[in-house]
């Protein structure tokens, strides 16, 4: 995982007001808010808010990368160190699990109603689908994992893990993201072992 937006908020007071916000659309999604609403929650002024951003719209977006970048660098500190391929599969996405376990379906579903949400969950899914994929050739480089189709496997794994961040595995599995993520560590560990 990874985010899009690498511009953050300057002041410690926006910077909490991010988190703020990141907490508030986890929990209630946020295409229902206005920025009254947003305003009256946080308790502060619209103007506030658009020192964050120019527009609600844009204000998702960012709240969203934000989310992103988050669970990025926290997954990241998990994996960091772990030199075991089978170990950081696993580890990577039992931390995506949670971070998606985070989550609100209202979160999630207005994440795929806007298509800039949704542009930013695209573009993180393909990350985290680049890096199972080097976790999954350092595998095969170490003896952890069979090399039989591990070019396929690590292409499939993309293909599913755009599945999970479009919702077809959700709609179809009765999942949530977190499930689908679980279930994926587990078919791609029990079928590469060597």
């Amino acid at each position: 995982m990874v985010s899009m937006s690498s511009t953050g908020p300057r002041t410690r007071r926006q910077r909490a007001l991010l988190a703020e916000l990141e907490e508030l659309f986890l929990a209630e999604g946020f295409l229902s808010f206005t920025l009254d609403d947003l305003a009256a929650k946080l308790r502060c002024s619209k103007t506030t808010l658009y020192a964050l951003a120019a527009s609600k719209e844009q204000l998702a977006v960012k709240v969203v990368a934000h989310f992103f970048r988050g669970a990025t660098e926290r997954i990241e500190a998990r994996v960091a160190g772990i030199t075991d391929a089978a170990v950081a599969v696993r580890t990577y996405l039992a931390g995506a699990s949670e971070e998606l376990d985070r989550a609100s379906a209202a979160f999630l579903a207005d994440v795929a109603a806007f298509e800039p949400t949704r542009a930013v969950y695209a573009f993180n899914s393909e990350a985290a689908a680049r890096r199972i994929r080097q976790f999954i050739a350092d595998g095969v480089e170490q003896g952890v994992f069979r090399d039989a189709h591990a070019d396929a496997i690590a292409e499939m794994t993309g293909i599913l893990v755009e599945a999970i961040q479009s919702g077809v595995v959700g709609s179809r599995a009765h999942t949530t993201d977190a499930e689908a993520f679980e279930a994926l560590a587990e078919l791609l560990l029990n079928g590469l072992r060597v």
